[in-house]
């Protein structure tokens, strides 16, 4: 199995991006033959505009993984912008997509409909994604079901390259991430930054008890028995608990008799044991930012290897090389 995966350094990580995605990659790292994790910073261009922001969030998006558990040892970290063979790739994919493929990425309407620039590098976002894949030849990309249409779209391209020019690429397979931990957002959506409802993995767990402390509640009287299901507190509580402290909270809130306060209190509390050694293993990472930038630039060798080999395989293909 080869895995590859990319994330966009917008702003530190949240519950909703390690629950809902980074988990997996640190689990994936295990047991895949060759893993390959990015820091996707030629993607955020789309939306930070801004110089010393984008490197900071960079440098930070690789503290933050190293810190969750990403060993360099068994996967290649490294940085989008410092492997240009992928955007080379991108070029000769780019040459041979239908318009009309990439006009039905739901993805930039989505994008647009938020509020989002219309640039060109938004519409061809899915050519460099799948170039991303590609370069590596990666059969294995962990997405969520809302990414499952990429994984299609850069199939569909790799096709047509294959068709046209002969056999160059290996076609991926997405694989859906488990979504069966869900992670609502402190208003009870889905936890995003376009929401402005995250709980940073990295806070200060005072400032995450305050915000924890303001999460809206329904006004149920104290006595009543309440559902655990579906309740924000509760599901919350099931990421960051023991079993046996949900197990408890779930017959407290079956019992009724209680306030939310005291779930909170509770949910605080879970959530400072849970993150601490991620928290302590930060601040030496970013205690020593030369090593970390060390140990991409020797992913980035490692990435540039690959990816040069799988370039010159499609240029070879398509005749802009050997003539």
């Amino acid at each position: 199995m080869h895995v590859l995966s990319g994330i966009q350094p917008t702003g530190p990580f949240h519950w909703g991006n390690y629950f809902g995605a980074i988990r997996q990659y640190l689990e994936l790292q295990e047991v895949a033959d060759e893993s390959y994790y990015f820091i996707a910073n030629l993607h955020a261009l789309t939306t930070v505009r801004d110089k010393e922001r984008l490197q900071q969030y960079t440098l930070d998006g690789a503290i933050d993984l190293l810190a969750l558990g990403l060993d360099p040892d068994r996967a290649v970290l490294f940085v989008h912008s410092d492997v240009p063979e992928v955007c080379e790739l991108s070029w000769l994919l780019m040459t041979g997509t239908p318009m009309g493929l990439l006009e039905r990425c739901v993805s930039y309407k989505d994008k647009i409909a938020k509020g989002l620039k219309a640039s060109a590098g938004l519409f061809s976002y899915p050519v460099l994604q799948a170039a991303d894949i590609l370069a590596y030849d990666a059969d294995t990309v962990p997405v969520g079901e809302d990414q499952l249409q990429h994984i299609e779209v850069c199939r569909d391209i790799a096709g047509s390259f294959n068709h046209q020019f002969g056999e160059t690429f290996t076609l991926p397979k997405g694989k859906v991430l488990d979504q069966s931990a869900k992670v609502p957002g402190t208003d009870g959506e889905k936890m995003s930054k376009s929401y402005g409802n995250t709980l940073a993995v990295f806070d200060d767990p005072k400032k995450q008890r305050k915000q924890i402390m303001r999460i809206q509640t329904d006004s149920r009287p104290m006595e009543d028995p309440k559902d655990p299901e579906g309740d924000v507190l509760m599901d919350l509580y099931k990421l960051v608990a023991t079993e046996d402290e949900v197990a408890s909270m779930t017959v407290t809130y079956q019992a009724g008799g209680f306030g939310y306060g005291d779930v909170k209190k509770a949910l605080a509390d879970a959530a400072e044991r849970y993150w601490a050694d991620c928290r302590a293993r930060r601040e030496e990472f970013a205690a020593k930012p030369d090593q970390v930038r060390e140990i991409l630039a020797a992913g980035a060798e490692k990435a540039r290897a690959k990816a040069r080999g799988v370039l010159l395989r499609a240029q070879d293909a398509c005749g802009v090389a050997g003539w």
